[in-house]
């Protein structure tokens, strides 16, 4: 008797769980595919900026070290 009492609660403890996760997804404002392109695109953009300056500091940095050697 007292397994299936917890089999119960346990099977309730997860219909809740899911249920709050199928209502907190309701709630999120997804974004259109436009935006997730133009996001994208940013963050594509953003990345090739950053790797543009660690190669032009690593550049740098080895016409130094080549100077004092």
């Amino acid at each position: 008797m007292v397994k299936k009492k917890e089999k119960k609660q346990k099977n309730r403890r997860k219909e809740g769980f899911f249920k709050g996760i199928r209502l907190e997804l309701r709630k999120v404002t997804w974004p259109s595919k436009k935006e997730v392109f133009k996001y994208s695109v940013a963050t594509l953009v953003f990345c090739i900026i950053i790797m543009g300056f660690f190669q032009f500091l690593d550049l740098g940095l080895s016409v130094v070290k080549d100077v004092f050697n």
